[in-house]
């Protein structure tokens, strides 16, 4: 089945990052990590809104009541009030933050925030993946990470998937739902850097696959549980860098892409860099995302 991939909004985010698809709202939410802006829209691209959140951003959930926006920005994790854009400080990595900050994160089927850091240069092992309750504070899950990436969980929450995205590995872990603690981490699939394409942002369908980003190559790949490569999308742009299932019946597959590369080192792109993309017609559906804080284990 060929799908059909329509251009949502043409924005032109710098770093178009994260989408988040909220059920209870019914609405898209994704950001501009370079440019501190969180957006939410309709299904279809309209009632765009956007917030200002003052310093990059990695990623972003919102809380279980829905009046506010967790976010993993450069600095630390903040809540952010939807109504009043107010800013509270809820944790910090203690990382160096003139080389890391915080990158990719999701929220586990228990509610629990799973968020990993970076090397702003790509370069050097210098990041964690983390685990951030209310309760409990931030706890590590993984370190020695180059730039963290990608991290989802499998329809029955035992699994967790993530890459560093310049190891050319998609790892997995056994995760424990009750603890939040994740071990035994292998590699699930591993990715041909050496063609350009590189580990991204990800999402798990309800038939268990995983969908992966491939940024810098402009490609989407879907992986079977086993990790054999199940079918590949060409995009219309190279730098492809997050996907997320959405709209009323979870069947459109949003993702979102650059426009200008955070270094020098990277690829440029085409006319539509940096747009949001729809893409229908996969066949598949996702899996309703949990809010932050829906019963945390």
């Amino acid at each position: 089945m060929q799908p059909k991939i329509d251009v949502l909004l043409d924005i032109k985010t710098t770093l178009g990052e994260g989408p988040v698809w909220d059920a209870p709202s019914q609405r898209l939410h994704w950001i501009d990590s370079t440019d501190g802006r969180i957006f939410r829209a309709t299904p279809g691209g309209t009632e765009l809104r956007a917030w200002e959140v003052g310093e990059p951003i990695g990623s972003m959930a919102l809380y279980q009541d829905g009046s506010a926006f967790l976010a993993a920005l450069k600095s630390g994790l903040y809540r952010i009030d939807i109504e009043t854009g107010e800013k509270t400080l809820l944790a910090e990595t203690g990382e160096n933050k003139t080389r890391t900050r915080l990158n990719d994160g999701k929220v586990d089927r228990q509610g629990r925030f799973v968020v990993g850091s970076m090397d702003m240069l790509e370069e050097d092992p210098l990041g964690h993946l983390y685990s951030y309750t209310e309760a409990g504070g931030l706890s590590i899950l993984d370190e020695d990470i180059i730039c963290s990436n990608g991290p989802c969980f499998s329809p029955d929450g035992t699994l967790l998937y993530f890459c560093d995205t310049w190891t050319g590995e998609i790892w997995k872990y056994d995760y424990d739902p009750t603890t939040g603690s994740a071990s035994n981490r292998s590699v699930f699939a591993e990715v041909d850097t050496s063609q350009g394409g590189a580990a991204d942002g990800a999402t798990v369908d309800s038939e268990g696959f995983l969908w992966q980003a491939l940024v810098y190559s402009g490609k989407i790949v879907r992986y079977a549980p086993d990790g054999a490569i199940d079918r590949t999308i060409d995009m219309p742009v190279l730098k492809t860098t997050s996907l997320a299932f959405g709209g009323p019946n979870l069947d459109i597959l949003y993702a979102t892409s650059m426009a200008k590369p955070p270094l020098p080192r990277f690829p440029e792109d085409g006319q539509l860099r940096g747009a949001l993309f729809a893409i229908t017609g996969t066949g598949v559906t996702g899996i309703a995302e949990p809010r932050f804080g829906a019963g945390e284990g």
